[in-house]
């Protein structure tokens, strides 16, 4: 009630708690975090899953987290009050439309981001390190360095004679002729007797292509498939 009675003058919104919105210190946090949040997804995310259409998503989470986490640690804050504004954050979800756990994980990370920038109390140095490691563990955990990595797509597929353990070898080489990836396993989902047909989730490397068909009149792919 008693802040409720203080008049909004310019001067008591610039300065109330201390607080300073375009100090030094504000600018350069949410420079460090707009840098750190750019390269995780613009150099990273993007360059990996070619999608654009969640940059406003991870951009204005990280943005929206940092100006309130920012605002609210210039007065007195318990840990857990702290911890539970993060997890409110970090457990928002999106009704209308489905998010993979991958998009969820990097929604996290930017989330992090945001949060640490804006609460870290160790200094420039200490958060841009933190930032820094972030973005290392990302890029080596993405990147093919230790193990491969492996994609999925989910698709129907009208074959439902293919799905018998044993033409497996003819269900891949089918898949890799019609979408030209180098399919090296398959997961079934349901199955529709009716409509003959299967949903399935094909699974093949990153960075990884089929060799280009001989100069023959089938290629050995082709081949396999006739044969049947």
């Amino acid at each position: 009630m008693i802040f409720l009675q203080i008049p909004a003058t310019p001067e008591t919104i610039l300065h109330f708690g201390g607080l300073d919105t375009f100090s030094t210190d504000f600018l350069v946090r949410i420079a460090l975090d707009v840098l750190a949040v750019g390269l995780l997804i613009r150099l990273v995310y993007y360059r990996i899953y070619r999608r654009s259409d969640l940059f406003l998503t991870f951009f204005g989470f990280n943005f929206v987290i940092f100006l309130i986490t920012y605002l609210l640690n210039q007065v007195q804050m318990s840990i857990g009050a702290a911890f539970g504004l993060f997890a409110v954050f970090s457990m928002l979800r999106y009704r209308t439309q489905g998010i993979s756990a991958k998009d969820m994980t990097y929604l996290f990370m930017v989330i992090s981001i945001g949060l640490i920038s804006a609460i870290s109390q160790g200094g420039w140095f200490a958060l841009v390190c933190i930032n820094g490691l972030i973005l290392i563990s990302v890029q080596l955990l993405e990147g093919n360095y230790f193990f491969k990595r492996e994609l999925s797509k989910a698709i129907n597929y009208d074959r439902i004679d293919h799905i018998r353990p044993e033409k497996l070898p003819i269900l891949l080489a089918e898949l890799q002729l019609r979408t030209g990836l180098p399919v090296h396993r398959v997961d079934m989902q349901s199955i529709d007797f009716v409509k003959g047909s299967v949903q399935l989730v094909m699974y093949y490397y990153a960075n990884q292509t089929i060799h280009a068909p001989s100069s023959s009149p089938k290629s050995k792919i082709q081949q396999t498939i006739t044969a049947e």
